[in-house]
């Protein structure tokens, strides 16, 4: 039978040859838009107001264009974007895309000095005529339109890109987990983004991921965009009213300056339990130091990058369905009692986003877990404030690959523990964590789907 079909060979060889190339044509717009709230939104979900502008807030992203559907993917300089702010956030950028929803990645960095938004929330408090404010609806709005304008302008320069790059490097004297043992062998979870506390400032990193990864893509030899990440809180020091980028926004500014034809993006990685607490104490000055360390990992990084040729590129999502939290302050009925007059504003809007999750769970929308698969490396988005042992398990899930893990997508769960930290009884899910025990499994499974799909 070969014999039959070897004078074909000479037609067919070329039209699969060219089939194979028209797959492989892939192209990269990137975008940028300004969306520093004005002075007097609330930061961190109405904890506190902005007074002034340290520095702008930046949405900054990219569109793979030629993976059946446009991918999209923003980093955000806000602290969260949750509920039916996130769904208007994909639905905004899939529009100006021409794409799906499902296939609009959108992580925030997770800075302090900046807003939450979550829609519903701050409905149930207006409705209410309360003293709390988690977002002002109306600049939402224009802040998600200008992002989906600057989306759309940037389309029809979208650049060809043939390969893409892989790097990491160490990040020296940044993170450590909140997690620390005392000298009598005790626990604590205290060690926050700033401390002064000599037992937390001694003690070990504990659990983190000491590396900084950056996926990059080229046309040939010519690089066009890098995407960095690294898994800490991104706080040297806030409660101020002074709106910032903070450390991680001073870090991907000078990069940006050093290679201003590379676009440059940085998103944090699974960081609910990790900070900056062992190597910073609060002092001005350490916003530059540690920009200083994790511009140099950033770097390093990029002088280690290694190219590959892109030959196809995939899209997959999972649902994921967490239980709702119900005891103590997180019962529905404790949440109503906080939404009256007297109560202190930002315990009025912690339990306004409270029950904003629970009707986006009522309405029986599950939050997705997306990835796109380059085959040689896997870019994960994990929701909410997701502890580190996530993005360390689906590297060992892939441990033939490059798996990036940005963390801080929908942030209407706040912190995803592990079952480890509800039986030692970690002290900072008595408020932020509105997923009940049991989330590890699940996390588990979602990760397992998206990462090992059936060959």
């Amino acid at each position: 039978m070969r014999s039959l079909f070897r004078p074909l060979l000479p037609l067919i060889a070329p039209l699969c040859i060219a089939r194979a190339l028209a797959a492989a044509e892939f192209s990269l717009a990137t975008f940028e838009a300004d969306v520093t709230v004005p002075v007097g939104h609330g930061m961190m979900g109405g904890a506190w107001q902005a007074k002034s502008v340290a520095d702008p807030l930046l949405a900054r992203g990219f569109v793979i264009l030629g993976a059946e559907k446009p991918i999209v993917f923003v980093s955000v300089d806000w602290c969260e974007i949750r509920n039916d702010a996130y769904d208007r956030w994909r639905a905004a950028l899939a529009e100006a895309a021409g794409t799906e929803s499902v296939r609009v990645f959108v992580t925030t960095i997770h800075q302090h000095e900046a807003p939450v938004a979550d829609l519903e929330a701050e409905r149930i408090l207006r409705a209410r005529n309360l003293a709390g404010s988690v977002c002002d609806l109306e600049f939402h709005e224009k802040a998600v339109r200008r992002v989906a304008e600057a989306l759309r302008a940037s389309l029809p320069k979208a650049r060809r890109f043939t390969h893409l790059g892989t790097g990491q490097a160490k990040v020296e004297r940044i993170a450590s987990n909140r997690r620390y043992v005392l000298p009598d062998g005790k626990l604590s979870f205290d060690r926050g983004s700033a401390t002064r506390n000599v037992l937390a400032r001694e003690a070990g990193d504990g659990v983190i991921d000491p590396w900084l990864k950056t996926l990059s893509f080229w046309n040939g030899d010519t690089p066009l965009a890098a995407v960095s990440g690294y898994a800490t809180h991104p706080m040297s020091y806030y409660r101020t009213g002074e709106i910032s980028a903070d450390f991680p926004g001073l870090a991907r500014a000078r990069r940006q300056k050093e290679l201003p034809d590379v676009f440059q993006i940085y998103f944090s990685g699974c960081s609910g339990n990790v900070t900056a607490g062992k190597y910073n104490d609060g002092a001005r000055t350490n916003r530059i130091a540690l920009a200083d360390r994790l511009h140099a990992a950033m770097s390093a990084a990029w002088q280690e990058t290694r190219r590959r040729p892109v030959e196809k590129i995939a899209f997959r999502h999972v649902p994921l369905k967490l239980m709702l939290r119900e005891n103590g302050d997180f019962d529905p009925v404790e949440m109503e009692k906080k939404l009256t007059a007297g109560v202190a504003p930002f315990q009025q809007c912690l339990a306004a986003m409270g029950l904003s999750w629970r009707k986006r769970s009522a309405a029986g929308r599950p939050i997705d877990l997306p990835l796109i698969d380059f085959g040689a490396a896997q870019f994960l988005l994990l929701p909410g404030e997701a502890y580190v042992e996530y993005q360390l398990a689906a590297q060992k899930l892939r441990p033939d690959s490059f798996v990036l893990v940005a963390g801080y997508g929908d942030g209407a769960t706040g912190y995803i523990p592990t079952e480890q930290h509800w039986a030692e009884r970690d002290g900072n899910l008595s408020d932020w964590c509105w997923v009940a025990p049991g989330a590890e499994q699940t996390m588990m499974d979602a990760l397992r789907r998206v990462l090992l799909p059936p060959r």
